[in-house]
């Protein structure tokens, strides 16, 4: 007679395994790795492999000493080690990487039983305690190298090193941009901006066209649907064309030249940490884009990306709850007074 097994939500079976959608999304990522490494060099894709084996390995011990069964072949390890790679600078030191791949796997995620359980995104967390205790790697932004800045008549459109992911959203970005305008170099710049070159404190962000074609790989084989990506980019862009006195110019430098792309289509679609139907989806990117947007043109940290959706993962489950169908006969109102009283 088989054992009962008993297990945290969500109870939805899909046809596809884990492994399969892993696979998945590492192929999606495929054109951003390759889009990083050839900007900034092979160091990217040294960062990449490293913190993906440390991640690898943290697992298969984490499992071994709590004896559980392995999960190293679910892949999920490998995801997340290269999305850690892709969102610090190409020069941190491999020592303070492979601390944040243990971080993880160890204290993220396998800490709340493995795959499925951790209740915030391992790879933002993550990069956040990286930035809070080793801020000296945060200061020093990645630049493109030589023969790519060449190719956009050897400037780098955006440039603001003291500050983090995100902070080319602010007013001084905008200016450069106005300047271009005024001048007449607008499309060359705003083409190098799409393309990824600038300067980051994170690899993976820059290059928008490989960014967007993962999203398309992600929606042909139906590993994620629309609605996140497409709620999260178009409350930022709204918000940004209010914020902005409605010019184009800035909505397009909130949307390009920071982290909101890598954040929308490979962060917040997490299955693990968002939630699980339609109109909770866009209720999750919705709530995403506003913090984000609020983060950016009032808050004091100039990143808003990573903030926006650690705070929407907690938030997940009280959106599950208000927007799965309800049984029939079922009152909410009297089912949330129950659960209160309990």
């Amino acid at each position: 007679m088989p054992r009962l097994t008993i297990a945290s939500s969500p109870h939805i079976k899909n046809p596809i395994s884990t492994q399969r959608i892993m696979l998945n999304v590492i192929i999606a990522l495929i054109p951003v790795i390759i889009a990083s490494t050839a900007i900034f060099g092979l160091r990217v894709l040294l960062n990449v492999v490293f913190a993906s084996l440390i991640a690898v390995l943290t697992e298969f011990f984490a499992r071994k000493i709590m004896k559980r069964p392995q999960t190293i072949q679910d892949l999920s390890a490998i995801v997340t080690g290269i999305l850690l790679a892709l969102n610090v600078p190409k020069e941190m030191p491999l020592w303070q990487l492979g601390l944040g791949s243990i971080f993880a796997i160890a204290l993220v995620k396998q800490a709340f039983g493995g795959i499925g359980q951790n209740i915030v995104n391992p790879a933002l967390i993550t990069r956040l305690a990286l930035v809070s205790s080793f801020s000296d790697s945060f200061t020093a932004p990645s630049k493109p190298l030589t023969w790519f800045s060449s190719l956009f008549d050897g400037s780098i459109a955006i440039t603001n090193g003291s500050t983090a992911i995100d902070a080319v959203s602010n007013a001084t970005s905008l200016q450069i941009l106005k300047g271009e305008i005024q001048s007449g170099e607008t499309v060359l710049h705003l083409l190098g901006i799409i393309m990824g070159n600038r300067e980051t404190l994170a690899v993976g962000e820059v290059c928008s066209i490989a960014i967007l074609l993962g999203l398309i790989v992600l929606l042909a084989l139906k590993i994620i649907s629309w609605h996140i990506p497409v709620s999260f980019i178009g409350t930022v862009a709204i918000c940004s064309l209010l914020y902005g006195s409605f010019s184009i110019d800035y909505m397009l430098l909130n949307i390009f030249a920071g982290g909101l792309l890598i954040g929308a289509v490979f962060m917040a679609t997490d299955y693990a940490t968002s939630p699980l139907t339609n109109k909770g989806k866009l209720i999750y990117g919705l709530g995403c884009g506003l913090i984000t947007s609020m983060i950016r043109f009032w808050g004091s940290q100039p990143e808003g990306v990573s903030y926006s959706i650690i705070i929407m993962n907690i938030l997940t489950p009280h959106i599950d709850r208000w927007t799965l169908n309800q049984p029939y006969g079922i009152d909410k109102s009297k089912k949330s007074e129950q659960e209160a009283k309990v």
